[in-house]
């Protein structure tokens, strides 16, 4: 039995000794009739009891289940930005390599995977060629380039 469920069992247990003893106690007035309606009320007692304890643990099962999904939605969502920022770092690298383009002039932002490149470009091949460089990072899924030739 888990620690969750134990105050469950005490309570079930604490519950039937109770009532238990309250159907003894109402048995030993001699009263026939009200010993079948004290054994009816036990047994009703004692399944509402079990009942209520069946719920409880579904509620923490669903509990369990929600904040499951919670930490994976979470982790998720951290693993986006920090590959997001890490194809961000290898774009900017990439860039840096290349003579005609000034990695610190070009501003490149990632979100999902999708890079977007936003500064001067000297030539129409320098704009196209930081594409490719984009392109070329592992995890890059697409390239907005809005790079604008300065002549």
């Amino acid at each position: 039995m888990t620690s969750t469920n134990q105050p469950i069992a005490r309570s079930r247990t604490l519950l039937a000794v109770l009532l238990a003893g309250s159907a003894l106690a109402l048995g030993a007035c001699g009263n026939k009739a009200n010993d079948t309606t004290a054994g009816q009320k036990v047994d009703s007692a004692v399944a509402k009891t079990e009942s209520s304890a069946k719920s409880a643990e579904s509620s923490v099962k669903q509990g369990a289940a929600e904040a499951k999904d919670a930490v994976k939605d979470a982790a998720a969502t951290v693993g986006n930005k920090v590959d997001d920022a890490s194809i961000t770092a290898k774009v900017s690298a990439g860039l840096a390599k290349d003579p005609d383009l000034s990695a610190i002039k070009i501003d490149v932002d990632t979100k999902g995977g999708t890079v977007t490149l936003a500064g001067p470009a000297p030539t129409a091949a320098a704009k196209a060629r930081a594409g490719d460089i984009a392109k070329g990072v592992e995890g890059v899924g697409s390239v907005n380039n809005k790079l604008e030739v300065k002549m």
